[in-house]
């Protein structure tokens, strides 16, 4: 079989890359497949070579799933920045929008003759 080249090899692994770490899925996907190849005998330099990470990211991969399994690999829930709203201002938001929701609903159809069923 002849040996067959990515066109734009560069530009492939740098989109490529960014899809990988584009939602959790994947992440824990990339994370799985480099585990395997160290489960296959690879060492983590290669596998850190193969897959753009450090050796020691692909080291603390292997560790979490040692030390947890498959859960080990997913990611840990982030808190991100505290919201500047209290509880109180994003109830009062939520009923709001939901007034502004209605309004605009009996406007666009104030007999209710098209509604659809909520599915």
């Amino acid at each position: 079989m002849q040996r067959l080249k990515v066109q734009n090899a560069e530009l492939a692994v740098i989109k490529i890359q960014e899809e990988i770490g584009r939602t959790d899925d994947s992440r824990y996907d990339h994370r799985l497949h480099g585990v395997l190849l160290v489960a296959k005998g690879r060492d983590c330099y290669e596998v850190a070579d193969i897959l753009g990470h450090s050796p020691t990211t692909i080291e603390n991969w292997v560790n979490a799933y040692n030390d947890e399994g498959l859960d080990g690999l997913h990611d840990e829930s982030r808190s991100g920045r505290p919201s500047r709203l209290s509880d109180q201002i994003i109830k009062e938001l939520n009923r709001t929008m939901l007034k502004v929701s209605m309004v605009s609903m009996m406007r666009a159809d104030p007999e209710g003759l098209h509604a659809s069923p909520i599915k």
